[in-house]
């Protein structure tokens, strides 16, 4: 026995100074890029984009860009080329090595840190365009400065020779080319829509700014972007599916102590929000002390103007909230700040207490003038808001009376949710399934344990058209609400009291299954986007067809892998093709193998990569306005593969 314990003992590792790796440079950010970048997937690579392009903002921002082209060449390439001063080429005094080699092979260096080249940038880390260098297969740099043409080239991060003139020129500017590196990412197909967004939203943010996009993979794919209204023409561009209730947003322009601010805003007789905020044109999708100060700007302008339009015996008993103060509200908060402190590390909260004041003041001041300018304006805002308020109102008494009604029956659940035995939030699931006789089957084909099931009668409410009130009101969202646990309004909603950390929307393939997902998805981004920004909304994809031929039956998720599955099976004889067009037509244990065990299911995460252009779908296509819609349907109706109807 002592013989075969020794024998199975495991060696001994001793942890010495030589198991220490230091990583070199840039090779830390190969080793573990998704630590610099975020993802290597699409996401990832259009990050890429999107820090080179950064560099050539600052430069704008510095007073000396007038204009940046970006470049989708067939290779699938990127050239971002501006008309700035130009990296400096010469050899950089304490480092020995070319500048141009410095900022492209160094983590941490650049401009940035010396406020003399820089007052303001996004890139506040140093790190971007030589994570870029890092990151491609090849990466050329060619600079315009001086009266000489300079250029530099890289592969995965190291210099192939320093750099040299090439020629003459009485241009000024940078130009980076860069191959993305196939061995780091596993998504290498830029998507042209998706920078094209981006790039459009730069421009509006930076006014003056040319910025230009062209897609060589497809011959006149190419879009040019200049807004010399900046922000106010941000709020048109976001609005033009909306009914105004003033002609032009109010446009704020003021620098104070250092801090430029620039604010456009503009109300419609929607019932949605759309506040975006950015600083130093990075977007704070959490907000910050610049967004606090303007909504507490905003809320006391319109509480003082209040006591001009309604009555004291109209009002009493209601107070104008912020909540009441931003319905139909679209508005962009957008700073520059010398040294801004970001909390985390996304960037995505602004934490500098001094921005509040300098924000709320500058807002407080303008609205005030606009109103004393403006009372007819002024008027239909105030009503909007009191309205509003109303219905808040009356939404909060919906609120407590429905507690009522749950206590006095008992327990805090509603009675058609099976719900799942484990009380873990992390590892339960919510099924929305559309109709009472695909719940049924979704309820014998879950895992009791981890899985619970919602179905849900009909269609839900448009929430795009409707208030609080009537949103409450509605009995297929108040079951819902009441299911999730987070509550809902802003000073109901706590999303520590979810209740799954999955929550799971199964419609059927049909127009009608689309439709309820629509209006689900309207209902989550309008009113619990915090859902969707933790990753937690999904969308159950049952498939499209069953193949059966003998003993053997395979389902297909679309019509690629239908033509796959019946390749392979071959010439058989009594091939049997079904195609589904509701979660009916399955029974339990196909429901459940197909579309709810976790080993053989496909969900595809709800996620929100460009919020402006989501706001403005969700109003084009669930809004009051038909004559958009219309125009989309007509536009797209052609992509159309199957209909069902």
């Amino acid at each position: 026995m002592e013989e075969n314990k020794a024998v199975q003992e495991p060696k001994e590792h001793t942890y010495q100074a030589s198991d220490i790796k230091v990583l070199e440079g840039l090779e830390a950010v190969r080793k573990r890029p998704a630590m610099y970048i975020g993802s290597t997937d699409a996401r990832g690579l259009h990050h890429l984009v999107y820090e080179v392009v950064d560099n050539s903002v600052d430069e704008a921002l510095a007073g000396h860009c007038t204009r940046i082209d970006v470049v989708i060449s067939t290779s699938n390439a990127i050239s971002v080329q501006d008309n700035g001063r130009g990296i400096p080429t010469d050899i950089h005094p304490t480092e020995g090595i070319g500048t141009v080699e410095l900022v492209m092979t160094k983590l941490h260096a650049g401009g940035k840190f010396n406020h003399d080249s820089y007052k303001v940038s996004a890139g506040l880390h140093g790190v971007g365009v030589s994570c870029v260098n890092a990151l491609s297969s090849e990466l050329i740099v060619t600079v315009s400065r001086d009266g000489k043409l300079f250029e530099q080239t890289f592969r995965r991060g190291a210099p192939q020779a320093p750099g040299r003139n090439i020629g003459d020129t009485d241009k000024l500017g940078t130009k980076v080319f860069f191959q993305p590196d196939n061995e780091i990412f596993s998504e290498l197909i830029f998507n042209f829509d998706t920078l094209s967004s981006r790039l459009r939203e730069l421009a509006f943010l930076n006014k003056g700014l040319t910025i230009t996009i062209r897609d060589e993979r497809e011959e006149g794919k190419a879009h040019e972007f200049c807004f010399p209204g900046g922000v106010s023409a941000f709020i048109e561009y976001m609005d033009h599916h909306k009914k105004p209730l003033m002609e032009k947003p109010v446009h704020i322009i003021k620098e104070q102590d250092g801090t430029p601010v620039e604010i456009a805003f503009r109300y419609n007789d929607g019932y949605t929000e759309s506040l975006f905020s950015f600083v130093n044109n990075v977007n704070t999708v959490d907000g910050g002390t610049h967004v606090v100060g303007f909504k507490s700007a905003l809320t006391r302008s319109i509480n003082n103007k209040a006591k001009d339009f309604i009555p004291k015996n109209k009002k009493e008993g209601i107070d104008l909230t912020g909540e009441d103060v931003r319905e139909g509200l679209t508005a962009v908060v957008s700073v520059k700040v010398y040294d801004p402190q970001f909390e985390g590390q996304t960037k995505h909260k602004l934490g500098n207490h001094e921005v509040k004041g300098i924000v709320e003041t500058a807002v407080f001041d303008m609205i005030t003038n606009f109103f004393e300018e403006n009372p007819a304006i002024a008027r239909k805002i105030v009503e909007k808001v009191y309205n509003a308020a109303v219905a808040r109102e009356a939404a909060r008494k919906a609120r407590q009376l429905a507690r009522r009604k749950s206590a006095l029956e008992g327990g805090g659940l509603p009675g058609k949710l099976a719900d799942c035995s484990s009380r873990n939030p992390s590892e339960c699931e919510l099924y929305l399934v559309e109709g009472d006789s695909a719940g049924g089957s979704a309820k014998q084909g879950r895992d009791r344990r981890f899985q619970a099931i919602l179905p849900l009668k009909g269609k839900i409410l448009n929430v795009e058209k409707a208030r609080m009130d009537k949103i409450l009101g509605n009995e297929e969202i108040s079951t819902m609400v009441q299911a999730i646990g987070t509550g809902l309004g802003e000073e109901s909603f706590n999303v520590d009291k979810l209740r799954y950390h999955k929550i799971i929307i199964m419609t059927d393939a049909d127009v009608d299954g689309s439709h309820i997902q629509t209006l689900l998805l309207t209902f989550f981004c309008r009113h619990m986007k915090e859902l969707i920004d933790q990753g937690v909304l999904y969308l159950a994809q049952p498939p499209l067809y069953k193949i059966k031929a003998g003993k053997i039956e395979k389902y297909a998720f679309n019509e690629q892998e239908r033509d796959k599955i019946l390749a392979e099976i071959g010439d058989k004889k009594g091939i049997y093709i079904q195609r589904y067009k509701g979660l009916g037509e399955m029974n339990p244990e196909q429901l459940s193998v197909t579309t709810m065990q976790p080993a053989h299911r496909v969900l595809k995460r709800v996620t929100m990569e460009d919020v402006v252009e989501a706001d403005q779908i969700f109003t084009m296509l669930m809004g009051e306005e038909v004559e958009p819609r219309r125009k989309f349907i007509e536009e797209n109706a052609y992509l159309v593969k199957e209909l069902d109807v």
